[in-house]
């Protein structure tokens, strides 16, 4: 494959997704008092950390659609996009759930099993490329990743709008339901993959 096509646009998009991740997390780093006197910019954004951290993630978590929608209808698709791709999708989610358990949005416990899964099916996918062996993909898996980013903006906006209209902690919902639909979509791999691992053996 020539070098050109491996930087087109698709791919750029997708290694703009990966630049915003340190973006996001910056929103959250608390600033010392003689860091914010030194520029009025400064101080908005640590008094709006978090509003700037949601606009971040969503125009990240949008770019995925993106970068696979230009990718297939301008045949872009490349092996370096295969790989950047979900890459880009796990590192964006993580850095997320490790962001609110810092800030104590969330407890370490349903990170751990998210991103646990992440790993966990990343490092078989390793193992299935080292081999040549091309592993069936999941059905639930866009679904686990729509839900996982509904449930990191609700609980950056702090249930909102949920809060208006119900007591009910929605947006604490749909992580635990995000957090069953990873675990599900990740056996399920194993499940449907299993088969072909075994013969790579």
């Amino acid at each position: 494959m020539k070098g050109v096509d491996m930087l087109n646009w698709a791919n750029r998009i997708t290694l703009a997704r990966m630049a915003l991740i340190p973006l996001f997390m910056l929103c959250f780093v608390p600033l010392s008092p003689s860091i914010l006197g030194q520029s009025e910019i400064l101080q908005i954004m640590n008094q709006h950390g978090t509003t700037f951290g949601v606009i971040i993630f969503i125009i990240a978590a949008g770019t995925d659609k993106l970068d696979g929608y230009i990718a297939r209808k301008y045949n872009q698709v490349t092996n370096l996009g295969k790989l950047l791709d979900p890459l880009a999708d796990k590192l964006l989610i993580s850095v997320a759930l490790l962001v609110m358990v810092q800030e104590n949005m969330i407890g370490s416990w349903i990170a751990v099993i998210i991103i646990g899964r992440e790993i966990l099916i990343t490092a078989i996918r390793m193992v299935a490329t080292e081999q040549g062996i091309a592993l069936a993909a999941d059905q639930y898996g866009k679904l686990k990743m729509v839900l996982q980013v509904a449930a990191i903006i609700a609980i950056l906006l702090g249930n909102y709008p949920f809060h208006l209209l119900t007591d009910i902690r929605v947006d604490m919902a749909l992580l635990w339901v995000a957090a069953g639909i990873t675990l599900f979509s990740g056996m399920n791999y194993i499940r449907m993959n299993y088969k072909m691992l075994q013969l790579g053996k």
